[in-house]
């Protein structure tokens, strides 16, 4: 046998073998919600939806489970803002320098900055773990911030997003965050509930007339969901985006117009999300938190422009 004869069955026997074991080796345990979800622990709150969601409240997860667990996972999480003129202005500084503290430190995260005009990036300590990319839209398309962030994150997802993230949140720009934003959020479908009508829970303002695509009928409805974050699997929020597009087109063609928080209220109450992130996770800056909201997370500014 001939020295490259004998490289290739070398080779084709390494091979093999590393093939072998792969098959032979135990799956990757799961990571079961039991493992690090404690509803029990906050009895003044709801815990879990009547689908069986998690509510995710301060007091409700493990840090060190879940910390052991997605270590292992090589993640890298997005977070997507758009923040065109005035609002990059205001808030855009502020919402990074809290976002490159707070939000899922110690994993990689890519920052996805959309902007109509180049910003003035604040100077942020280097970090292997973090990367920030601007992405340049084209002005406010529509004459419509949820229009021009809905359409302009969609693009960039089947653009290049998919590839390049395992979980992808968007958000408003003015947003600050205060406490760890961290991987107890993360899911499928991430929802977030309202920090006002959470608590106030009575008059909720679903879309009610008939002929419009957002509409929830009289006597239905769960729960009132916050527009400014929506979070999951790449896909399934594309999948979110285009059923909000979808909804928006149907009513124009018929003369008709909802809000963009309406039309996604009535998204998650027909595919419902597989986790749902408690007030604590997008607090209201002008309310004074009640004795339920143990850890504010992230504080919503002036919604002026949103």
């Amino acid at each position: 046998m001939n020295l490259k004869r004998k490289i290739v069955v070398l080779v084709s026997c390494v091979f093999s073998f590393l093939l072998l074991e792969h098959r032979l080796r135990p799956p990757a345990e799961e990571l079961r919600l039991s493992d690090w979800f404690h509803p029990g622990k906050r009895p003044d709150v709801v815990t879990i939806t009547d689908w069986l969601a998690p509510v995710i409240w301060e007091g409700t997860f493990n840090r060190q489970v879940l910390g052991r667990y997605y270590g292992r996972q090589n993640l890298t999480i997005g977070l997507a803002v758009l923040a065109t003129g005035r609002t990059a202005d205001q808030y855009l500084e502020l919402f990074m320098r809290s976002a490159n503290k707070h939000f899922m430190s110690g994993y990689r995260v890519v920052f996805y900055i959309m902007v109509d005009a180049l910003p003035r990036l604040p100077d942020l300590e280097p970090d292997p773990l973090r990367t920030f990319k601007v992405l340049p839209i084209k002005g406010d398309r529509w004459g419509d911030f949820h229009l021009t962030r809905m359409s302009s994150l969609a693009e960039h997802i089947l653009g290049h997003i998919e590839d390049e993230v395992d979980f992808l949140f968007s958000m408003t720009v003015n947003r600050v965050f205060q406490n760890d934003f961290g991987v107890e959020t993360l899911g499928a479908s991430v929802a977030q509930l309202h920090a006002w009508w959470y608590f106030k829970n009575k008059d909720i303002p679903y879309e009610r007339r008939p002929k419009l695509a957002a509409c929830i009928p009289f006597g239905q409805g769960d729960f009132y969901y916050d527009g400014s974050v929506i979070g999951g699997r790449p896909l399934e929020v594309l999948t979110l985006i285009e059923g909000y597009l979808q909804g928006v087109t149907h009513d124009h063609k018929n003369g008709l117009n909802s809000t963009y928080e309406r039309h996604l209220n009535k998204y998650f109450f027909t595919h419902k999300p597989t986790k749902l992130l408690s007030p604590e996770y997008s607090w209201n800056a002008a309310l004074r938190p009640p004795p339920q909201v143990w850890s504010v997370k992230a504080t919503r500014l002036s919604r002026r422009y949103f």
